[in-house]
């Protein structure tokens, strides 16, 4: 829903403002930046223009460039008086008409948006979004027009094209972020499951290949997050392509996107800001529309028990088994238990070519002895198993009967315009359903959270699943994929062969932001780890508030949320054991926090109160991290646990 809010608020929004503060908000803004956005003096043969948010002091600010020679146009971004994005390509190649060159200035309309939103998963549930947003229009050759639609808010700026017309299929785009060529880069390699791990390196020494977004540069101190929102099946997926001089280069996943009549582009978002306003940002989903699912109540995010990662298939998809993890997940009091794959293809316990296997399945059973304890079933199922009309029309009616809560579909493999109508159809169905959903095999968060706030989390990442994980990757994560949106990285596998501490692993939980978040250890290795399972039956999976507390990618991360009262801490590290000195950005006053680090014997726990500013050192193992908690304290505060 759209309407004025209070432009004071806080970063983590606690209460709504009053419409009358609301209304005044925007007046100001509209008084304020009335006369401040106009061209810029310019040479006679170009134009140039600036776009900057509303109250927000160090805010980037966005300049439009229209070289009239040559009708091309481009976007340059700057902080503080520096340069984050060089002059950098823009425009769009249709069947009708080349709008990368050859265009005329027509006009230029500016307003101001201010949204206020809820999610049901995400680093704060409400979100306060205010963009200044400046409308350029452009005509080609024949007429044929394109508006160039930017959008400046606290935390970044993101553009997109609007083609008022009928201009036939979209081949391409010019679409170019060029970054100065010696920023720290943290990039990955464009793969169709988004799974491969984030490297260092820089913006110009990157190979000259296709990398995913989101893509992370360190420019002189100031950090560029490059990424996508509000992609559908209106168009296709976008990949960056490095030219080898810092520059990358769009390119779509199809040569020839379909379009029929009008069309609005996704938006090429940029994050731009220090550290902590990149790990913090909600700028993908502000830009996403609003919440197409009216009743949300059904709709409960929480900790899934997930037994994968302890062999497959062996290692539960039968009755008994799963029964014996309901009971597990009921005595820590979580909500969920994940059956992955297998459960409906095991020809010893039906013939799924008989049309009414599913009549044979154990699976309602299951289900009908987890609603007794308080459980929910979460289901495993493959994408080729809905992508039909029928397919979903029997499949989806049927887990809903069952009783079953939620669906991890998997190995859709691709963003391709085909794909994407898939998910449209998907989304829908599903919500209708009542059916919470993980997408793994998949793309990333672009904006999803906020239409269909029953998409609980997405894989899209080299996660826990890899045998080839580093600390330094782990590291990188916050900063990279989970910026843009639940994660299903799956951590918790204190079972496995792992790079990653114990203390650093149970620090996860709070570091990585998952809606749904798939513990991927073993009962056994719960038990044997006392400290863990006190501390994973508490945290939860949804937040009021994030602060980055400290680190920089691939090498630390260290994350304060905030659940109603309480702040939990999670820390990790790549590389030599060291002292973590640990600003505590918390509300002032006297707090309790008590630490969960590696010891000689396993995790150990420890106390101390302390205030707010101070510095909190946390000796951490190589490779290693901490978990925690912190509550206001008071003489008679012993601990910050609750049953």
């Amino acid at each position: 829903m759209k309407h004025t809010s209070d432009l004071s608020a806080p970063r983590a929004i606690a209460a709504r403002p009053t419409p009358r503060i609301a209304a005044l908000a925007v007046a100001l803004i509209a008084t304020l930046l009335a006369g401040t956005l106009t061209a810029t003096p310019a040479r006679a043969d170009t134009a140039r223009w600036t776009v900057a948010a509303a109250f927000a002091p160090g805010a980037p600010r966005a300049e439009v460039i229209h070289d009239k020679a040559a009708g091309s146009i481009s976007l340059a971004v700057s902080r503080g008086g520096r340069t984050v994005l060089a002059p950098s390509t823009l425009g769009i190649r249709t069947e009708g008409a080349d709008l990368t060159g050859g265009l005329r200035f027509l006009s230029r309309s500016d307003r101001t948006d201010v949204e206020q939103y809820t999610t049901t998963v995400g680093k704060q549930v409400r979100r306060l979004a205010i963009f200044r947003e400046a409308r350029f229009r452009f005509a080609g050759a024949g007429g044929a027009r394109v508006d160039l639609v930017v959008r400046a808010a606290r935390d970044g700026i993101a553009y997109r094209y609007e083609l008022p017309g009928d201009h036939g299929s979209v081949l391409g785009e010019a679409s170019a972020f060029t970054v100065p060529p010696d920023s720290t880069a943290w990039l990955a390699n464009h793969r169709r499951d988004y799974e491969n791990p984030y490297v260092q390196t820089t913006a110009a020494a990157a190979d000259d290949r296709e990398y995913l977004a989101p893509a992370l540069f360190d420019v002189d101190g100031t950090y560029l997050m490059i990424a996508e929102s509000n992609l559908d099946g209106r168009y296709s997926g976008g990949s960056l392509v490095h030219d080898g001089t810092g520059t990358y280069r769009v390119k779509l996943w199809d040569q020839n996107v379909l379009v029929d009549g009008p069309l609005a582009t996704p938006w090429r978002v940029m994050v731009v800001g220090d550290l902590g306003t990149i790990a913090t940002s909600t700028l993908v989903d502000d830009l996403a529309p609003p919440s197409r699912i009216s009743d949300t109540s059904w709709i409960r995010p929480g900790q899934v028990l997930w037994t994968w990662l302890a062999g497959g298939r062996a290692a539960g998809q039968s009755l008994t088994k799963q029964m014996g993890y309901v009971d597990y997940a009921a005595q820590r009091g979580w909500p969920y238990v994940a059956v992955d794959a297998g459960w409906y293809f095991d020809p010893q316990q039906w013939d799924v070519t008989d049309p009414n296997w599913r009549t044979t399945s154990w699976m309602p059973e299951l289900v009908r002895y987890a609603r007794e304890r308080n459980v929910g079933i979460v289901v495993w199922i493959h994408y080729r198993d809905l992508d039909t009309p029928q397919e979903r029309s029997e499949w989806l009616p049927t887990l809903h009967e069952w009783g079953v809560k939620g669906v991890k579909i998997d190995f859709m493999d691709s963003e391709s315009q085909e794909r994407l109508r898939w998910y449209d159809e998907i989304l829908p169905a599903t919500a209708a359903n009542q059916l919470l959903v993980n997408f793994h095999g998949s793309n990333v968060p672009k904006g999803i959270h906020r239409v269909w706030p029953h998409v609980m989390t997405m894989e899209g990442v080299h996660g826990a699943e890899k045998s080839s994980l580093t600390t330094s990757h782990i590291t990188a994560l916050p900063f990279t994929r989970n910026v843009v949106g639940s994660m299903d990285y799956t951590p918790m596998g204190f079972h496995r062969n792992r790079p990653t501490s114990d203390a650093h692993e149970l620090g996860l939980s709070v570091v990585f932001e998952s809606g749904l978040q798939d513990l991927a250890g073993t009962p056994e290795s719960y038990e044997a780890r006392p400290e863990a399972v006190r501390f994973l039956e508490q945290v939860p999976t949804v937040w009021d508030e994030t602060r980055l507390l400290a680190g920089r990618p691939a090498d630390s991360a260290v994350f304060a949320r905030r659940s109603g009262e309480r702040w939990f801490l999670g820390g990790s590290s790549a590389g030599a054991a060291r002292t973590l000195d640990i600003p505590l950005n918390l509300p002032a006053g006297p707090w309790l926090v008590e630490l969960i680090t590696d010891g000689e014997g396993g995790l150990v726990r420890s106390q101390r109160v302390m205030r707010a500013g101070d510095t909190l050192p946390v000796d951490v193992v190589a490779d290693g991290g901490f978990a925690g908690l912190a509550c206001r304290w008071q003489p008679k505060i012993t601990t910050c646990d609750r049953p």
